[in-house]
């Protein structure tokens, strides 16, 4: 592949993209480009920016392509396909509008490792923890601590008094004048 000429607009255009950009792969893909263009040899800016030759190369056909910087940026990923079904999060649903108690644990709250625990052996499903926090996530549940209030006991009432005031003229004479005194 030849070295690409740049114009002057096309150059300030993928400068403009390098000085506003927060993804750090726009940042590098930009960067190749322009130091390519300016003469550095793919291999010498492959090395710099710690990537294969045949990267700078496919950067260079996407933007020669369409000589826009928007052809440097990040395109969509399928990534890997999730564990959870529909069916999952309809158990996972169903978990959490009941209590442990009422499946048979002695726990008064669904934690992660019981959840967990649970949708194995029901569902046969293993998730890891951070996949079944990431669909608590998706079924819009956040953790909080339990807060615990108990009934105030009706027999302490009477026991629970204030103490009388001193008389203040007996608790005058005891305090002594000194150091540290009001």
């Amino acid at each position: 592949m030849d070295t690409p000429s740049l114009t002057y607009w096309q150059r300030r255009h993928l400068e403009r993209q390098l000085h506003s950009t927060q993804e750090a792969r726009v940042y590098r893909r930009t960067l190749a480009v322009l130091e390519v263009a300016s003469g550095q040899p793919v291999a010498s800016a492959a090395a710099r920016l710690r990537v294969t030759p045949r990267a700078v190369y496919n950067w260079l056909v996407a933007y020669a392509r369409e000589h826009d910087p928007a052809a440097l940026e990040e395109g969509t990923r399928s990534g890997r396909p999730t564990l959870f079904a529909q069916s999952h999060r309809d158990l996972l649903e169903g978990l959490l509008a009941a209590s442990p108690q009422e499946h048979g644990y002695p726990d008064t709250t669904w934690t992660v490792p019981l959840l967990q625990f649970h949708l194995h052996r029901h569902a046969g499903l293993s998730a890891s923890f951070d996949t079944i926090r990431r669909e608590l996530w998706r079924l819009r549940y956040s953790w909080k601590r339990p807060r615990y209030r108990l009934d105030p006991d009706p027999e302490a009432r009477g026991k629970k008094e204030t103490h009388p005031q001193a008389h203040q003229a007996v608790a005058a004479q005891e305090r002594r004048d000194g150091a540290g005194r009001d």
